[in-house]
């Protein structure tokens, strides 16, 4: 996946509006528009993505795509509507970019006869330190 290819379509495809923010801020909060909320569209990844890569960001994010097929994602958390657009972009490529990633190949593998030993030896001090605690009726003789 080109990572600067896609950072391209998210900048130039995604809708950024600006509303009132909550928090601190003293009057700054009344007066200006520091919040942002951005809107990409999914369709529009297309020549960012292949197909497989489209595909999985699909299913991975289905519950943060919208009815729309939009990803919106909001932040607020600065008083700077700049630093608040940059950190919504931030989160919106890494946010398709962990998508998108194939996951890891596991290789099955068995453990080791010495592990297997080690475990066996665990669990044979664990039942004798139980057993010592047991409290035996004396036997007859």
């Amino acid at each position: 996946m080109n990572t600067a290819l896609l950072r391209q379509f998210i900048f130039s495809h995604a809708e950024a509006s600006f509303s009132r923010s909550g928090g601190p801020g003293g009057q700054n909060v009344n007066k200006l528009n520091t919040k942002v909320t951005l809107r990409l569209r999914i369709d529009n990844l297309i020549g960012a993505l292949s197909e497989a890569e489209l595909e999985r960001v699909k299913t991975l994010l289905a519950n943060r795509i919208s009815n729309d097929g939009e990803i919106v994602i909001t932040s607020d958390e600065e008083r700077s509507q700049r630093v608040n657009l940059d950190r919504a972009y931030f989160r919106l490529e890494t946010l398709i970019t962990a998508a998108a990633r194939l996951p890891k190949y596991r290789r099955p593998t068995k453990p080791s006869k010495a592990a297997k030993e080690a475990r066996l030896k665990a669990k044979r001090r664990q039942a004798e330190k139980k057993a010592s605690r047991a409290i035996r009726p004396e036997q007859p003789e």
